[in-house]
């Protein structure tokens, strides 16, 4: 145990923990009765409007359209009655600015009148509300003096009451525009999306014949990866509470390549914490599936069932919410930061995507008899062609400052985007490339595991790759590369908007060739699948992302290999990405470019954080504990020389050599770090930042590291990564 004083009284209060009582048990509460208590849904609206007033909603909700203008009043008015009998006194009107994170403003529901206070909630009220815009985030868009900005209602996601230690509040998921109509959020652009997927695949169904599809949507289910730590060990590192990631420590002397931890027995108070969580998003509608350990010590996952994606984004943002909060509860901290410790795994948020409709299914299953199945074909290749063009902006709404250490780490998916087909597929996909047919597809078999008692196992017709950053997982693409802190909103409508265009580019084509005849679709399908899988199926990869021979194979196909947040953003503002967005009516040219300035300036922002930091805990904590053994060395040193006992262990002057290094980089850091003035060029301080301020962090955290390793443990300031990693 650490003989430091802080470190210890943390340890031994984490050492004597027990069980405590929980505050509700499964064994008496139905999660039958409990999901969705909190949410205003469908049902709880039937129950509660008039049938006119339903009938209009809830067509707007499933199939589209605009909401009628009478109908807000009524709705408002029995929200408001429900939620005050769910003991809410407030409304927020919830939106989701630049910053990735959730923004909310309370109103109270009260009023004055006539000496008393009178709950009132107007349509007027329920539609818009007028939050103060100047001082979000805008990449140029709005100047500070320009501060009008307004929420408008989402109909499409359902209202939810959150509850609180005294009370509860109303909370209306909504979109967040400026005075001049520039989108300001997350949700706005992915509202468009989802508009722009369903009118290109509509299009796309018509010419099969299909006319009664329901409103097509992109739908999505999150995996959300995260670390858990003790609070006291985390409130003695102030690189985590500050940066959310370590800056300093060294190697433990266990870490994941036991290979012991994925999937292993979850310890008591994390499966106490994850139940709770569990709870309280049940409560919220949030269709949590799965939960357990993860590759590195002390990391997790939870992942939900697919839904919607527009209610799956704002699911995703209110689960890291309650991580965060209910690990407060528990005594812990969830760290969501895609990097928090070094020489481990990072955290990733893998998103699963696919497209359809209750009426229609889902539009990339295969079906049982995959080479006939020409549906799913075209929506699979509209998929190839996307990802093979918009491969740059992939990776670029992906890019920060924490994924830049995760991915391409080999242990996340690599910065060269591909995709990963399997052996079924691919089969499929390469005699359509020299036929623009299929005949033939793999089948799925039967796999004997050798035991006579167990049963004979489905074997899927394809395996998986955990190396690829966009893989087929059997009805669904799984876009891997996203960070465990980014909202889902940029990927998910990225995504709909590039599929959405290839959809068009298909549907353009087809129809000008068929001419409305059905006889002429299968041979126009033909040529079509011929020519865009001979330029577009160098994307597909099936083989180790990870090794160095894909990263010369990927070059030899032209494929871009991106590693770092500056050479990325600048895709986002190409004439090719600037033209797809504004031709799908999802972003202008000029949102394009206040997120690309945007993000530069997050990531500029980032590294001068955490730079300052490192001097700070340089030279406040680290070089004070050094010069403190440094001292009690020197002094057993000399009262041994005045027994005429000498010691030539070399461990003084090494310790002081790594000293004197540690105050050169320090004040070199320093200096490179001044460079790094805020309110410059933004993308040449990012590239500057990248290639000299984060290399000058690292040299001064690798010399910090060995000092650890060889300084009294009592004497040093910071929980070590065994301690970090291993208690809980």
């Amino acid at each position: 145990m650490s003989g430091n004083a802080a470190r210890r009284k943390a340890i031994e209060g984490i050492a004597s923990l027990t069980t405590t009582i929980p505050s509700f048990c499964y064994k008496k509460e139905r999660v039958e009765d409990l999901f969705g208590v909190n949410v205003f849904s469908l049902d709880k609206m039937e129950k509660r409007l008039p049938k006119a007033v339903f009938k209009s909603l809830k067509n707007v909700i499933e199939n589209g359209g605009k909401l009628d203008d009478t109908v807000a009043d009524v709705v408002a008015s029995s929200m408001k009655d429900w939620a005050i009998a769910h003991g809410a006194t407030h409304y927020a009107h919830v939106f989701y600015p630049l910053t990735g994170l959730t923004a909310e403003k309370h109103d109270s529901f009260y009023e004055p009148s006539s000496g008393k206070m009178l709950a009132s909630f107007s349509g007027k009220a329920l539609i818009q509300g007028e939050p103060d815009a100047s001082s979000f985030p805008s990449g140029g868009i709005r100047a500070t003096f320009e501060a009008r900005g307004y929420t408008v209602w989402d109909v499409t996601s359902p209202a939810y009451i959150i509850e609180g230690i005294n009370g509860a509040t109303l909370c209306i998921p909504t979109a967040f525009v400026s005075w001049t109509g520039e989108a300001l959020d997350k949700k706005t652009p992915l509202l468009r999306s989802m508009q722009a997927l369903n009118r290109q695949a509509q299009r796309i169904l018509k010419l099969f014949g299909n006319t009664d599809n329901g409103f097509i949507a992109a739908t999505a289910g999150p995996e959300q990866e995260y670390f858990l730590i003790d609070s006291r060990l985390y409130h003695l590192r102030p690189d985590l509470y500050t940066c959310g990631r370590t800056l300093f420590g060294a190697k433990p002397a266990r870490g994941q390549e036991f290979e012991d931890q994925y999937f292993g027995t979850i310890p008591e108070r994390v499966l106490a914490y994850m139940m709770e969580v569990e709870r309280e998003a049940f409560k919220l509608g949030i269709p949590l599936k799965t939960r357990h350990n993860e590759v590195a010590p002390g990391q997790y996952e939870v992942a939900p069932i697919f839904e919607t994606g527009n209610v799956a984004h704002d699911h995703q943002q209110l689960t890291m919410t309650i991580l965060k909060k209910v690990a407060r509860k528990h005594g812990l901290v969830c760290l969501l930061s895609e990097k928090p410790f070094a020489g481990v795994n990072g955290s990733g948020k893998h998103l699963n995507w696919s497209l359809g409709s209750p009426k229609i299914g889902n539009l990339l299953d295969p079906g049982d008899n995959l080479h006939d199945n020409s549906r799913f074909l075209i929506f699979a290749t509209a998929v190839i062609r996307a990802v093979n063009i918009h491969q740059g902006l992939l990776r670029a709404f992906v890019a920060s400052a924490g994924n830049d250490h995760r991915l391409g780490a080999n242990e996340a998916p690599p910065a060269i985007l591909s995709i990963y087909l399997g052996k079924q597929l691919s089969e499929v996909f390469e005699q359509l490339k020299t036929t623009g047919t299929a005949t033939t597809s793999k089948k799925a078999e039967t796999l004997a595991v050798g035991v006579d008692t167990l049963p004979l196992l489905a074997k899927d017709a394809g395996d998986r790759n955990r190396t690829s950053p966009f893989a087929f997982t059997g009805n669904k693409f799984e876009f891997r590369a996203v960070g465990s802190a980014f909202s889902i909103a940029g990927p998910l409508f990225l995504l709909n908007t590039i599929i959405a265009d290839s959809l068009q580019y298909f549907a353009d084509s087809l129809e000008k060739t068929t001419k409305g005849d059905p006889k002429k679709l299968s041979p126009a399908l033909q040529k079509l699948f011929k020519e865009v899988l001979s330029e577009h199926d160098k994307i597909i990869f099936n083989e180790n992302g990870y090794s160095e021979k894909w990263t010369k194979e990927a070059a030899k196909r032209g494929l871009k290999n991106l590693r770092s947040t500056p050479a990325a953003l600048p895709e986002l503002t190409t004439k090719l990405a600037v033209e797809t967005f504004v031709r799908q009516g999802v972003l202008t040219k000029t949102e394009l470019e206040s997120r690309e300035e945007l993000t530069f300036e997050s990531y500029v922002h980032t590294i001068r954080s955490e730079s300052k930091l490192v001097l700070e805990i340089g030279r406040t904590q680290i070089y004070p504990a050094v010069s403190r053994y440094i001292s009690e060395l020197s002094l057993t040193r000399n009262a041994l020389a005045s027994l005429d006992i000498k010691t030539n262990d070399g461990v003084l002057e090494k310790i002081a050599s790594l000293q004197n290094e540690l105050a050169a980089n320090l004040d070199e850091l320093e200096k490179q770090r001044e460079i790094l003035k805020a309110g410059a060029d933004a993308k040449k301080n990012a590239s500057f930042a990248h290639d000299t301020v984060l290399p000058a962090m690292e040299k001064t955290r690798a010399i910090a590291d060995a000092l650890e390793e060889l300084v009294a443990d009592d004497l040093w300031p910071l929980p070590s990564y065994q301690e970090l990693l291993f208690l809980r």
